[in-house]
């Protein structure tokens, strides 16, 4: 089975009010939590990216998972 790695979750950014704390960024597209990991990368080379907050406030996560700023948005969704 062929499959291609990141898969696009959405093409747009999850905004979300986060409180400090330790997040699980999902980087592969697989996990059914978007934006955060479930676990579902371990059919593929990708692991998630542990994102540290240490203030709280709004945030926009990458979910194209083809941002060059992990995990956060960059507009990269704009051109796919």
């Amino acid at each position: 089975m062929s499959e291609e790695y990141p898969r696009i979750a959405a093409k747009a950014p999850a905004v979300l009010d986060l409180e400090p704390g330790t997040y699980w960024w999902c980087a592969c597209g697989l996990s059914s939590k978007q934006p955060f990991c479930d676990g579902a990368h371990k059919v593929c080379d990708l692991r998630p990216m542990k994102v540290e907050i240490a203030e709280p406030g709004k945030k926009a996560l990458c979910q194209c998972k083809h941002t060059k700023t992990p995990p956060f948005c960059d507009g990269s969704h704009c051109n796919l």
